[in-house]
């Protein structure tokens, strides 16, 4: 970049160091999508845990799709990196006064809970390719079965007690997981625009929300694509916990914005400003307006008023994608927006993401895009819902 259009995207005075934004948008994907991890986990504990049995047809594939984005929850972090493959030395030289090699061990032991939970809940199916196939198919299936193809009431009772053992204790795991990304933004004492307790809590619910938001979004696609009916019964419940943890999660935002705002300490000055100026548009009108404010309220007519089939599903639906911007949006100003202010809280810096860098806007989008496609290729292996189900029933008309 040349020197004078370093110059013109600085405003008062910055230090050195602060000129460039070094947490670019790879940094603001990884918390989207551990997000995801984390609230789509949680969807299928209410059911594997809690018995929530309006959730049934979904749990499945919440819990797969939990395993899925954690596979790729890393990958943006990984292509931050200078040098990707130091990042396995998190995993084999772990130290426990460093935050970032608690990820490490967080990571590693959430991702062992949720691989042993997927394949307790997908294996009496799987047992039952086994049985139905021939050749090389019939030893892939034997192979996904561990070689085991008994099948029977007293295995079924066991895969069930195992699942509801690891959904017990993943749900802690994953709290840690996400919660731990707030806790090493707010732990930052230099940077007023992070460092606050509440920073834990908020990335927590706004997890939450994106994971049952992207939940919603994906039953709704699926739906539609096979040309099957939506289970209102599992869109009332899904919307019913969307609207309560939303409102949960913004009220915090807001309230912790508010707190700085009237303690008018120092940097209350430079956080106006930011909010005022650089942030205007993705915090005040995007994610607090647009993405916060519609929600609410197409989510409370929702849930106080009768509404038609049709009607309903078009303010879910519309909610749980305003939602999932909503949270981005949010990730985008904490990441991107700490650092526009420089800590001598005197000036503020600017950043536009690129389209086809390493780090570009491109890049993120496939990110994103292949957790999708990889769901995909799990369901045409190991059908993600029950056969009781609409789209269970779907699967299996199709398959025979």
């Amino acid at each position: 970049m040349m020197e004078h259009e370093i110059m013109n995207q600085i405003t008062g005075f910055v230090f050195p160091n602060e000129i460039h934004v070094h947490w670019t948008v790879m940094i603001v994907m990884y918390p989207y999508i551990t997000g995801l991890v984390a609230g789509a986990f949680i969807v299928s504990s209410l059911y594997h845990l809690f018995g929530k049995e309006s959730l049934k047809p979904i749990a499945r594939f919440a819990l797969v799709s939990s395993l899925v984005f954690l596979v790729f929850a890393p990958m943006p972090l990984l292509l931050h990196l200078g040098i990707p493959e130091r990042a396995f030395n998190i995993m084999i030289t772990p130290s426990g006064t460093s935050a970032m090699a608690g990820f490490g061990i967080v990571y590693l032991t959430y991702m062992i809970i949720v691989v042993i939970e997927v394949w307790f809940s997908l294996r009496a199916d799987i047992v039952k390719r086994a049985l139905e196939s021939k050749g090389v198919k019939r030893f892939f299936y034997r192979a996904l079965a561990l070689f085991d193809l008994s099948l029977d009431d007293r295995t079924n009772a066991l895969d069930h007690k195992v699942v509801k053992f690891f959904a017990a204790l993943g749900i802690p795991v994953a709290c840690f997981l996400h919660g731990y990304v707030g806790f090493l933004f707010g732990s930052i004492k230099a940077n007023p625009w992070w460092s606050t307790p509440l920073m834990f809590i908020i990335f927590l619910l706004s997890a939450i929300v994106s994971g049952i938001a992207v939940l919603i979004f994906l039953f709704f696609v699926i739906s539609w694509v096979r040309r099957v009916t939506v289970d209102r019964d599992v869109i009332k419940t899904l919307a019913g916990f969307l609207w309560g943890f939303m409102i949960i999660d913004v009220t915090l935002e807001i309230m912790e914005v508010l707190s700085v705002a009237y303690e008018q300490t120092e940097a209350w000055q430079t956080i106006e400003i930011l909010i005022r100026d650089k942030l205007f548009v993705t915090y005040v009108v995007i994610q607090l307006l647009l993405c916060s404010l519609v929600p609410f309220l197409f989510l409370g007519v929702n849930s106080v008023l009768r509404l038609r089939a049709k009607m309903s599903n078009f303010l879910v639906f519309s909610s749980s994608v305003l939602l999932l911007i909503q949270v981005l949006a949010m990730r985008w100003n904490v990441v991107i927006g700490g650092q526009l202010m420089s800590k001598s809280f005197r000036g503020y810096t600017s950043y536009t993401p690129g389209i086809w860098e390493k780090e570009g806007l491109i890049l993120a989008f496939v990110i994103f895009t292949v957790p999708f496609l990889l769901l995909r290729m799990v369901d045409g292996i190991v059908p993600l819902f029950p056969p009781d189900s609409a789209l269970g029933r779907w699967t299996l008309e199709h398959r025979t």
